[in-house]
């Protein structure tokens, strides 16, 4: 099990995540919850925080000109030092207040497969926002703890952690990594997925919000085999117009998007030594995130890998859960 010397044990953790940024306290768990965007204004010359988090997130795709709402993380790489640096430094500042200092130390999750670069990337960002990073945890790690596995035993386990930006896939056994793999999708290539197939085939534009509720609607409608409602715009007429789909229609982009995961999950079981899969046989596969209720998501793993496949309680916080207990540790 990943441990910490106690005189150097970090007083907060970080799951600084493409969609959410949560951060968790070792004397009062989950502290700070909020989308991870921030809006600038004059981006491009002299950037100038106007909101961050919540506040930010209500004004995505309805700002003027000269303002810009801005993701650090895409695809679960941190692309922006700058927009994340700004949006730890609110996050820590709203999380800790006067209990900030300086020497203040962080648990942070990444990706397991970060590049160094990368991992630098982000230790510059937390230090620029005041925090000096003690310790990387990876996030398959965290959210297998987080979700109540053993970790440190000798048996396999299969953690696929479903994150907005990133899928990743680890078998995991004597509190390590036995084998890995990350496909770069997650619950935004989904959304863009869907609001490409009504610009395509419907020739209309939506938001990223509305494709979200699309996504989050389907399932029930689907089973009920009722028609969804989508508000945008035409790209005919160029003004504001609705209409109904068969939510059966999106089975193929749906579908297309698992796949993709499915086939990643396929990789990781080719790749695992035969005790281990023995376990996976036994024990299936534990699904965490807060993609892991994807739609079809759990049922097409299923039928691809022949194993049974569980969804976490609550499977958003499974990494900042997991965090929150390596701080105790």
């Amino acid at each position: 099990m990943l441990s910490i010397a106690s005189w150097k044990r970090p007083e907060i953790a970080i799951d600084f995540g493409s969609a959410n940024l949560r951060i968790v306290r070792r004397d009062a768990g989950l502290i700070f919850n909020e989308p991870s965007l921030c809006c600038f204004a004059d981006f491009k010359t002299m950037p100038r925080l106007v909101a961050a988090g919540t506040a930010a997130q209500a004004m995505v795709d309805r700002t003027p000109g000269k303002m810009t709402v801005r993701r650090p993380l895409r695809r679960g790489v941190l692309q922006d030092i700058h927009t994340a640096s700004e949006l730890l430094r609110y996050a820590v500042g709203a999380a800790l207040g006067r209990r900030l200092s300086r020497k203040s130390r962080a648990l942070i999750g990444v990706p397991a497969d970060a590049t160094q670069a990368e991992c630098r990337a982000l230790l510059t960002a937390a230090d620029d926002a005041g925090l000096r990073a003690a310790q990387l945890v990876p996030e398959p790690f965290a959210a297998a703890v987080g979700a109540g596995v053993r970790v440190h035993e000798p048996r396999g386990a299969l953690i696929v952690e479903c994150g907005a930006g990133i899928t990743e896939v680890a078998v995991l056994s004597l509190g390590g990594m036995c084998v890995t793999r990350s496909v770069r999708v997650g619950g935004a290539a989904l959304d863009q997925a869907i609001t490409d197939y009504l610009h395509f085939e419907h020739k209309m534009l939506i938001g990223r919000q509305t494709a979200e509720r699309i996504k989050k609607g389907y399932t029930e409608r689907r089973c009920r085999q009722e028609a969804l409602e989508v508000k945008g715009r035409s790209l005919v007429s160029m003004g504001p117009h609705s209409l109904r789909i068969d939510a059966a229609e999106l089975d193929h982009v749906i579908g297309k998007h698992a796949a993709r995961i499915t086939e990643t999950i396929g990789e990781v079981l080719n790749g695992t030594p035969p005790e281990l899969s023995r376990d996976l046989h036994m024990d299936g596969i534990l699904l965490t995130g807060g993609s892991a209720a994807t739609p079809r998501l759990r049922e097409m793993i299923e039928q691809h890998t022949g194993l049974p496949v569980k969804i976490a309680d609550d499977p958003s916080l499974c990494v900042a859960q997991g965090l929150h207990r390596l701080l105790q540790d």
